[in-house]
């Protein structure tokens, strides 16, 4: 493919620099601003073309050297060549376009960006499988950044959990020599506070040797081994019997502090140590008091909806997914909470015939997907609710949702990001709504 020297000018939503050839834009893998590079042509589209650094000319003076042996191969990690303080200015710039671009918005003011441990952050996660006849041997791992079609060749990962990141390599070792080396199809993590979960999914019944293997494996390293012969549902453990996953959550006192099991596929937030500070930064601006009533949409495991109990006199948490919902019911038992309830229901639905949906809320908050909460805010809140705190995993979904709230009457008091997921574009960010 084709050669060529540019500068890069910007950052674009995914971490690529941004380069302009004959006006027309050149998303660069591994481009920093203000850096002359020589790239080489990877694809191009009928409005923009791609490409990667193969040399730099000048270099920025917040280019980093990347911590991972496996950078630039592994697609898991597209900004470990930029400083940390510039990745989150980066990603408050993209919150800020979104809020102008999308929302007609601007927030009254900034809050500090909030950050926590920049490695082996990462509880929860999925890795691919595949048996390489060329190589003899099968590669575990996250998808190439060249090629997302390939598994790529990697032994550790730096940003996930240090139970099982140094220990990929390991994981390939350990398919190679199964019975059912080409029927496992992939393997997914979750680390509790005290047990580390690994799930494989095969395609095929496991022989007695193969399950033999799994289980050494797990007795070895200190792993939970579960098996996925089908759906979510066919999940079971394999060593030990009965495990347990739990993570623990601080309050301001010993009353406050809380315990949330999960089972290993449950979505939980894959950064522990930012979710502890999201949650004490979501009821500092949710301000919770002891005769509100508060709806918390989008609830999960109650991750949000169990601490505010702690604070308020009735709350309600709303979730799509049954074993969810069940498992936030048994976690409110456990934890000796009555003043919390949980519903069941598709928010992507109009849900406005609900009894939730129709009873007075002091203040709301929402943890939506990435399709963001624009259905819910079709009825969604009523007057007597004075505050919103909005939590978002995408900016442009929060921006779209901020524009929807300003048109029912709320000012955006307050927004800034959150680093869940160091040295990747991804844009986790928080917002603090009023009534004007």
């Amino acid at each position: 493919m084709k050669e060529f020297e540019t500068e890069i000018t910007n950052l674009n939503h995914d971490g690529r620099g941004v380069a302009r050839i004959d006006g027309k834009a050149v998303f660069v893998s591994g481009g920093l601003p203000g850096e002359r590079v020589r790239v080489q042509m990877r694809r191009r589209h009928r409005n923009f073309d791609e490409a990667e650094v193969i040399e730099l000319l000048t270099r920025s003076p917040q280019r980093v050297e990347p911590l991972c042996r496996h950078y630039g191969q592994c697609g898991g990690c597209s900004l470990q060549h930029l400083e940390i303080g510039a990745q989150i200015a980066a990603k408050q710039n993209v919150l800020a376009e979104n809020f102008e671009r999308i929302g007609k918005v601007t927030p009254q003011r900034w809050l500090e960006p909030l950050t926590d441990a920049a490695w082996g952050y990462r509880r929860r996660g999925r890795l691919s499988v595949r048996n390489v006849l060329k190589k003899e041997r099968v590669l575990v791992g996250f998808r190439e950044e060249s090629n997302p079609r390939y598994v790529a060749d990697i032994e550790r990962c730096e940003v996930v959990h240090p139970a099982i990141g140094p220990k990929i390599g390991l994981l390939g070792e350990l398919v190679g020599g199964l019975d059912a080396a080409a029927d496992i199809a992939q393997i997914e993590f979750a680390a509790g506070d005290d047990t580390v979960a690994l799930v494989f999914r095969h395609l095929k019944p496991l022989s007695e040797r193969d399950a033999a293997a799994l289980s050494a494996f797990g007795q070895q390293h200190g792993f939970a081994i579960y098996l996925q012969p089908g759906g979510v549902s066919s999940v079971h453990p394999l060593w030990p019997s009965l495990p347990r996953l739990a993570f623990r959550m601080p309050g301001r006192d010993a009353a406050e502090e809380l315990e949330l099991e999960f089972e290993p596929l449950d979505f939980v937030q894959v950064n522990a140590g930012m979710n502890r500070r999201m949650l004490e930064h979501a009821l500092d601006l949710l301000d919770p008091q002891p005769t509100d009533r508060v709806l918390d949409l989008f609830c999960g495991l109650g991750n949000f909806t169990l601490p505010i109990a702690r604070r308020v006199g009735e709350v309600v948490g709303v979730e799509g997914e049954h074993g969810l919902v069940e498992r936030a019911r048994a976690n409110a038992a456990r934890n000796g909470i009555a003043n919390a309830d949980f519903r069941v229901a598709n928010l992507f639905e109009d849900q406005r015939g609900a009894d939730w949906a129709r009873e007075p809320w002091d203040k709301l908050l929402f943890d939506p997907p990435r399709a963001g909460a624009d259905k819910v805010l079709e009825y969604l809140p009523h007057k007597q609710t004075g505050r919103v705190v909005y939590v978002s995993c995408h900016p442009a979904s929060l921006a779209r949702d901020a524009g929807l709230l300003a048109q029912r009457g709320f000012s955006l008091v307050a927004a800034g990001v959150m680093d869940m997921f160091p040295h990747t574009a991804h844009v986790e960010s928080i917002a603090l709504f009023e009534r004007r």
